[in-house]
């Protein structure tokens, strides 16, 4: 397998982490004109949501066990493939977001929660097709966490 490398950069948004407020933060994804041609980008305008890999470019601890949610102690310790920190051992996020606009290899986006400079891994159009089925279910603390998230 070749090395994974970065097809465009998040531009704009934030510049720093703070974990809660995502959903009004509007971004930019500038594709690379060296990876693409403009029409990488014919159709996707048709979608309200895609899905973005992205690395945490400024991430420089790793957890491969477990750890408090946040480092909040009021929350169970667990195991970090149970949660979505950037800590993880390639640094790796993944969001779902909602697209405001395409012109050309520019992606304007909203809710996206990779900070300006982001390394974009892939984009993919969101499909509720590719969502859930049935019912879903995840631990108390993570409601607590993602309630003020977007």
């Amino acid at each position: 397998m070749e090395p994974i490398k970065p097809i465009g950069f998040v531009r704009g948004g934030r510049e720093r982490v703070f974990e809660d407020g995502w959903g009004p933060v509007v971004s930019r994804i500038e594709l690379d004109p060296a990876v693409f041609d403009e029409s990488a980008t014919m159709g996707l305008d048709d979608y309200s949501h895609v899905e973005v890999v992205f690395a945490f470019h400024l991430a420089t601890r790793t957890c491969t066990g477990t750890q408090h949610p946040r480092g909040n102690t009021a929350w169970p310790p667990s195991g970090i493939l149970a949660q979505r920190a950037p800590n993880r051992p390639n640094h790796l996020g993944v969001s779902v977001c909602g697209l405001a606009g395409v012109d050309g290899l520019t992606l304007t986006v909203h809710g996206l929660d990779a900070l300006d400079g982001s390394p974009v891994l892939d984009v993919k159009p969101y499909l509720p097709e590719f969502g859930p089925r049935g019912e879903v279910r995840g631990p108390a603390w993570s409601r607590e966490l993602m309630r003020d998230y977007f």
